[in-house]
């Protein structure tokens, strides 16, 4: 059966954000002049989904009005010939997407039990948007590949600084398939170091069957109160082997200030409008700082 719908949880409160996430989307944050969910829809666009659920909460309408036409700015854009712009605009239209709310924070197996309905009896990628990747083939086309070859439900992974592993859920591999893929002996939710079975992390892209609604369904609580997926993953494993993809491209971690600013600043030195005065600028900040000169 071929992959078809995407599942992109946005219910979160963005409190790592705060104030800015207070009466804004996190998901509408922008890197450079982008939402950073648009990037995720996109790159389920490149990979071959046809269907989109985001799954919503309180103050995530301006996510909704993204994706729907405006035909005051447009017919104003036109009118004044700025096709280039117009051109921006209307990418966001026409996208196959629906919406659904996650009336309570529980966590992100909950968020993710909420497309039940949605997905049906068929495979289904989950694409979270704290995370950014590129490579050459989309991450998540890269996931429906091991579907379409293999037949199993697949992670993807990589490895990540040992003291980290508590940040994440962290993989066990048991049996190389190739040198990129392999059989997963365990799942873990954000292990202490001391207990991490791997420094193999999961990064936000998941192929699924709709036999994890199953356990979603009847999941108990676990790490930080909430349902995890990552625990109802682990119980899916011992029904059927999960897959891990170790993802060679290059990840931006956009879930933290820090990353969110060094996301902005990469990807604005690709930007053709703000690339070179970026550039000229943080080559003039570096200097200001080796010559211990105040940058206020």
């Amino acid at each position: 059966m071929t992959v078809k719908k995407a599942v992109i949880p946005a219910a979160g409160l963005g409190t790592r954000f705060l104030p800015a996430t207070k009466a804004m989307a996190k998901e509408m944050l922008p890197i450079v002049d982008k939402p950073t969910i648009q990037f995720i829809v996109e790159e389920a666009l490149a990979s071959g989904i046809e269907e989109i659920l985001i799954v919503t909460g309180k103050g995530k309408r301006p996510i909704e009005d993204h994706f729907d036409s405006n035909f005051e700015l447009e017919a104003n854009l036109k009118e004044k010939g700025k096709l280039d712009l117009l051109k921006l605009v209307e990418e966001t239209t026409g996208i196959k997407l629906y919406f659904v709310r996650q009336s309570y924070p529980k966590g992100l197996g909950d968020a993710v039990l909420q497309a039940k309905a949605f997905v049906g009896n068929e495979p289904f990628v989950v694409m979270l948007g704290d995370d950014l990747m590129t490579d050459e083939v989309p991450l998540t086309r890269q996931l429906i590949d091991i579907y379409e070859n293999y037949d199993a439900p697949s992670v993807a992974v990589m490895e990540v600084p040992h003291e980290d592993t508590s940040k994440y859920g962290i993989i066990s591999p048991k049996r190389q398939i190739k040198e990129d893929i392999s059989e997963v002996e365990q799942f873990v939710e954000k292990p202490d170091p001391e207990n991490a079975p791997s420094d193999l992390a999961i990064i936000g892209r998941y192929l699924l069957t709709p036999e994890i609604f199953d356990f979603l369904e009847t999941q108990e609580v676990g790490r930080g109160g909430e349902i995890q997926l990552t625990d109802a993953i682990e119980r899916l494993n011992t029904t059927r082997s999960v897959y891990a993809k170790t993802f060679r491209g290059k990840r931006f971690d956009i879930g933290d200030k820090l990353g969110f600013v060094k996301t902005n600043i990469e990807f604005g030195l690709n930007h053709p409008e703000i690339k070179d005065g970026l550039r000229s600028y943080l080559l003039e900040l570096g200097k200001k700082i080796e010559r211990g000169e105040s940058i206020d």
